[in-house]
């Protein structure tokens, strides 16, 4: 299901229009009445009224788009995500000024109504979009049957007819820059034969186009595998791997092992093609079902590539 599509608490659309009425009410008082504002402060008049109409124009004009994201703020996050940066760097932009003494204390008054009053609602809109979009679009797993039916691997065969004649290892990656999916393949290439006298047939899933996925396992030595181009995740999705949360994709660990796998053992980062939250995915099918996988931690996990096939064998025996 959609993000758009979701259902939202109504204080949002409620919080959203008072937004749009602060702003255009703010604005329109900016651009009539540009030196009422420093007159109530007992500040110097500005030489150009016209910079602070401006910025009375853009307010308004923010106001517009909160109207708009008032009747479906998930789908129109970006407007809200815009509008708490404004009131972010506003207040920054201020305590600057307060402490080379530019503006009087009593001019933040307008920094509270302005800006701080709607940090906590439009945080919590966004974080109510991405908990969403998190869990966006997983399939039914009854639905795993068909996908394995029809998707077709780089050698025009599916996943269900490879699984009938050996266990298939399933290797699902998260894009083709990702310096932990250079890793997890150069991993693979040294112990291609290890795993082929295991008696499984590897299979990579990427998110590339199928040209492209071929060239990038070539540069491996594994371009004589398996590979599927899943652009639209359905086998991602029908596998149940959902897209990571920003500890499993940007905590410490994730940048301390970067480092490790990036720099210091020279794998690298390319440029992102796919959906750079989907978190990687291993498992192993047998006769068109999953009969063991594999839970990645974070993105920069490793599993034993080995260990992990003999305990699904031995699971399926």
């Amino acid at each position: 299901m959609n993000v758009a599509t979701k259902k939202f608490p109504a204080w949002m659309t409620y919080t959203l229009l008072a937004a749009a009425l602060y702003n255009g009410l703010f604005g329109a008082w900016t651009v009539l009445f540009p030196n009422h504002l420093f007159a109530l402060n007992h500040i110097a008049l500005p030489n150009y009224p016209e910079l602070w109409q401006c910025v009375g124009m853009i307010v308004g004009v923010y106001g517009l788009g909160y109207f708009i994201a008032a009747f479906n703020p998930l789908r129109h996050w970006p407007i809200v995500l815009v509008g708490l940066l404004g009131k972010i760097f506003g207040p920054i932009g201020f305590a600057k000024a307060l402490w080379v003494g530019s503006f009087p204390l009593s001019f933040g008054a307008i920094i509270i109504t302005n800006d701080l009053i709607w940090w906590v609602p439009f945080f919590i809109i966004l974080k109510k979009t991405y908990t969403e979009w998190l869990s966006n679009d997983v399939l039914d797993p009854s639905l795993l049957d068909s996908v394995l039916e029809n998707i077709q691997t780089s050698k025009e065969e599916n996943l269900a007819k490879l699984s009938q004649n050996n266990p298939t290892l399933v290797v699902l990656l998260r894009h083709k820059g990702c310096t932990f999916c250079r890793e997890a393949l150069a991993y693979l290439a040294a112990i291609r034969s290890q795993l082929e006298s295991l008696g499984v047939t590897p299979v990579i899933v990427h998110q590339s186009e199928p040209i492209v996925g071929q060239s990038f396992l070539e540069d491996y030595a594994l371009g004589d595998w398996h590979h599927i181009s899943d652009p639209d995740q359905l086998l991602y999705r029908a596998l149940g791997l959902q897209r990571g949360t920003l500890g499993q994709l940007f905590g410490l660990q994730v940048f301390k092992r970067g480092w490790e796998a990036g720099v210091c053992q020279s794998h690298g980062i390319g440029s992102l093609d796919g959906d750079g939250f989907q978190m990687p995915g291993l498992v192993l099918l047998h006769n068109s079902q999953v009969v063991y996988r594999y839970d990645f931690k974070d993105a920069s996990d490793r599993p034993d590539y080995i260990a992990f096939v003999k305990a699904g064998l031995l699971k399926s025996s």
